[in-house]
């Protein structure tokens, strides 16, 4: 049976509205998406395994985190609980349009993995890895991010990439624009908003940042940019989708649940690796339509994930 696994950070998301705290969840860019994955992979198709490799403090933050993975069905048997130290903190505070602007407490320079928990993720051909934000560059692991995504490369996974790159993160640009080059060619999908883009690159444009950037490192570029057209492209096309149109009331895990609906499409039509050079445009359409959706189902709400019972509509 094919296995989903995410590399990526956890932190404790405390989301403000006029800078009154109104919430505190359990987040982080991959792991909102394994969580949505857990509750609908993870439910439709439960033989499907569903592992989280990531690290979090051994304080009662990291316990809630660690807790709420495997009440949703993700596994965690990966996550190193680093001892004596604290987990992460985001800070998000929405604006007028439920937009979140965001300030991070994270100690990024003590990042740390255990070889003995990352050593548990065998990948087999097929298996699909869905890796992104600083995590995935950070120099600190790199050693353990690369190794791990190297191996699922090798062994035919099919590995899915989302940029999700921030502002706060430009200095670190000349460090880890090597380990962002590496992510992208051994990837099947790149995924990135054009804000991502914009600060990455200097252009938001899609088709200047295939062209120039993406194409010599990966066929299938995904390009979001909110509630404006999702941008395909590949060597023989470019396909535009339009977004779904939502009374927003937190964009917070909007892209994070589009690379959920993705993998649940992948997963629902038996998308295997020897077919992914290949994708009709009939089939990307399925892809992204499923996408479209998970994210809305998030943005509807002022969680990160989709509803729990939101698989059964699929």
């Amino acid at each position: 049976m094919r296995k989903i696994v995410g590399i990526g950070e956890t932190v404790l998301d405390i989301i403000f509205r006029n800078d009154k705290p109104q919430l505190a969840t359990p987040g982080g860019s991959t792991f909102n998406s394994m969580i949505s994955l857990g509750r609908s992979v993870g439910k439709k198709w439960p033989d499907t395994k569903i592992l989280m490799v990531t690290e979090t403090g051994d304080d009662h933050v990291g316990d809630i985190i660690t807790d709420f993975m495997e009440s949703n069905g993700v596994c965690t048997t990966a996550v190193t609980r680093n001892n004596g130290t604290q987990s992460h903190l985001s800070l998000a505070f929405l604006d007028a349009n439920n937009d979140a602007q965001y300030q991070f407490y994270k100690d990024h320079s003590n990042a740390s993995l255990q070889e003995s928990k990352v050593s548990v993720c065998k990948f087999n051909s097929d298996d699909i890895v869905l890796f992104g934000s600083y995590f995935a560059i950070n120099p600190k692991i790199r050693n353990y991010t690369s190794s791990l995504l190297r191996s699922a490369h090798n062994a035919g996974a099919i590995l899915y990439y989302d940029v999700n790159f921030r502002r706060n993160h430009l200095s670190d640009l000349p460090d880890t624009i090597g380990n962002i080059e590496e992510n992208c060619r051994l990837s099947d999908f790149v995924r990135g908003s054009a804000e991502d883009f914009g600060y990455l690159f200097g252009t938001s444009d899609p088709g200047t940042i295939y062209r120039e950037h993406i194409s010599k490192w990966c066929r299938n570029f995904i390009c979001t940019c909110g509630p404006k057209p999702v941008h395909i492209f590949t060597p023989s096309m470019h396909l535009t989708f339009e977004a779904p149109q939502v009374e927003t009331v937190s964009t917070i895990g909007a892209g994070d649940n589009f690379n959920a609906g993705f993998i649940f499409s992948l997963i629902e039509k038996d998308i295997r690796k020897e077919a992914v050079p290949a994708l009709s445009p009939a089939l990307w359409d399925d892809l992204v339509a499923k996408a479209g959706l998970f994210s809305a189902n998030v943005c509807r709400s002022p969680y990160n994930y989709i509803d729990e019972d939101f698989w059964k509509s699929m």
